[in-house]
């Protein structure tokens, strides 16, 4: 028998005290860590979508964390890519809602009472994201009260800049006017926009070619929040189409209360730039 034969062959098929595929990957904790808890056929999709959605955001968490060191270290370049890895997760994302919404709203009510109270608005990574990014409200730290290990890493990220803080320290070491930003010290508070960091982004994108760098961060921040936002508004769409105006199982008012999320701004000053050019 020839190799083309048996494309196998010279394959390691021995791993007795070896590292396999299974071993390296853990695999047996991730596939058994689906326990549905109903009879509901769509019940595993359900778990699995919000499952794999916690990893990617894992991923966009560690990436995320590393380009805010990056750009404190003006080491631009390596920050560059990590934020489009980011976006490209946010792409998954997105991706992942089309398989959610192959369920229909009587598949779903076969299983939703089994939820309980939990709901995806208590997920501590995406407010990590949230936290990360810029968006702070130190309101949205109660759901996770409860499990003070959470609690004490999302206090960590409110006491240190976000993504969009460091960029604007950045603007003011490269000697552009960021206003108060470039003194501020309470990061817990949810910034306000500021006339000067707009005027700042303004001068960086009327003249790019002498601000490249600043530029292609700015873009890189806009890209990201560009993909995060389609994120959202794939999830308001998902949830209307399966539960239409009702309440979350975790309380909130459901699609009303998503719609005001897609009002947030990560990074007001560099939507509102594009007018001024």
């Amino acid at each position: 028998m020839t190799q083309a034969d048996n494309p196998a062959q010279g394959a390691q098929m021995e791993f007795r005290g070896r590292m396999s595929y299974g071993d390296y990957l853990h695999l047996e904790k991730v596939l058994d860590a689906q326990e549905p808890l109903s009879t509901a056929h769509d019940e595993l999709l359900f778990i699995i979508q919000h499952q794999t959605s916690e990893l990617w955001m894992k991923l966009a968490i560690h990436e995320i964390r590393s380009a805010i060191v990056a750009i404190r270290e003006d080491r631009l370049q390596p920050a560059f890519k990590m934020l489009t890895r980011v976006a490209r997760i946010f792409e998954q994302l997105n991706s992942a809602w089309d398989v959610l919404r192959t369920m229909t709203p009587s598949e779903y009510t076969q299983f939703r009472d089994s939820l309980g109270q939990s709901s995806g608005f208590q997920s501590y990574q995406y407010r990590a994201i949230e936290f990360l990014a810029g968006n702070r409200n130190n309101a949205l730290l109660k759901p996770h009260a409860h499990r003070p290990e959470v609690l004490g890493k999302l206090e960590d990220i409110l006491a240190a800049p976000s993504l969009y803080d460091e960029a604007l320290l950045l603007l003011a070491r490269q000697g552009f006017d960021v206003g108060v930003d470039a003194t501020r010290m309470d990061w817990r508070e949810t910034r306000q926009e500021s006339a000067a960091v707009l005027l700042a982004w303004r001068d960086i994108y009327r003249a790019p070619e002498e601000h490249w760098m600043l530029y292609e961060l700015a873009e890189k921040l806009v890209d990201f929040e560009d993909y995060f936002r389609r994120w959202r508004f794939n999830h308001v769409t998902t949830v209307e189409r399966i539960i239409g105006l009702k309440r979350g199982t975790g309380g909130t008012s459901g699609v009303s209360y998503l719609r005001k999320m897609l009002e947030v701004e990560l990074f007001p000053e560099l939507w509102k730039v594009r007018t001024e050019l």
